[in-house]
């Protein structure tokens, strides 16, 4: 069989239907669209949401709370995951990736401190939390910030 001798099983396709070309279409005069009314002018019917002059649903519900659009939002690494890496390495964002713990950079790296940290390791990364930074100098490595 050649591309060119291919066609459709018998059935699959159908006719584009053309509105509006005489009555022996069967879609002629009115088009489909009925007599009168919103729905059969030209660019009638309602805006999405609209209700029929009821209070539309997101009116009705309660607004609360706040969304702050400077919000930093970290990628976060547990101290526990590090255990990946050989003693003696050096952890960055680069390397983070590489190993699959972080997907994407956001704002920056957080590394978090569950779990417990059995390598010797100089980590860089936006920030630390306080028993992250513990844990990592406990074990004998460095921390620093970038």
């Amino acid at each position: 069989m050649k591309l060119s001798e291919m066609t459709y099983t018998e059935g699959a396709r159908r006719p584009k239907n053309r509105v509006g070309r005489g009555q022996g279409s069967g879609n002629g005069k009115t088009s489909g669209r009925g007599q009168k009314g919103q729905n059969s002018r030209s660019g009638g019917g309602v805006a999405i949401g609209f209700e029929g002059g009821q209070t539309p649903f997101f009116k009705r519900m309660p607004k609360r709370g706040f969304t702050n659009f400077n919000r930093k939002e970290y990628a976060v690494v547990n101290v526990k995951d590090l255990n990946r890496f050989d003693d003696g390495a050096e952890v960055d964002y680069a390397a983070l990736k590489e190993m699959g713990l972080v997907k994407k950079h956001l704002d920056g790296v957080k590394i978090l401190g569950q779990g417990e940290l059995e390598k010797k390791l100089t980590v860089k990364a936006n920030k630390f939390s306080k028993s992250a930074e513990k844990a990592i100098v406990d074990a004998g490595g460095k921390v620093e910030v970038l």
